[in-house]
């Protein structure tokens, strides 16, 4: 019978979403995606250390940031292209 080497211990990793705390930080909101990013950071390390319960604590805060930010950055978007319609309506 062969063993498993890789370290897993079978309990689960939460998520860090550092990928899309990245992608908010960069493209929508950047003052929530650097505190995503910091949540995101801190789930990989309770990971890392075999915290499940504060790493999935962490992850959730992370998640949350990023929709925030995500809709956030969504509606400047619509109002800056509103705002480029009308002007360009006023104009001609």
């Amino acid at each position: 019978m062969e063993r498993n080497m890789a370290g897993t211990t079978g309990v689960s990793n939460a998520p860090t979403y550092l990928v899309w705390s990245i992608f908010n930080t960069l493209c929508c909101c950047f003052p929530l995606g650097i505190i995503a990013i910091v949540f995101s950071r801190r789930t990989h390390t309770a990971n890392t250390i075999g915290d499940s319960t504060r790493a999935k604590a962490h992850s959730s805060t992370a998640k949350k940031l990023n929709i925030a930010a995500l809709v956030i950055g969504m509606v400047f978007f619509i109002i800056s292209i509103v705002l480029c319609v009308t002007v360009l309506a006023k104009q001609t």
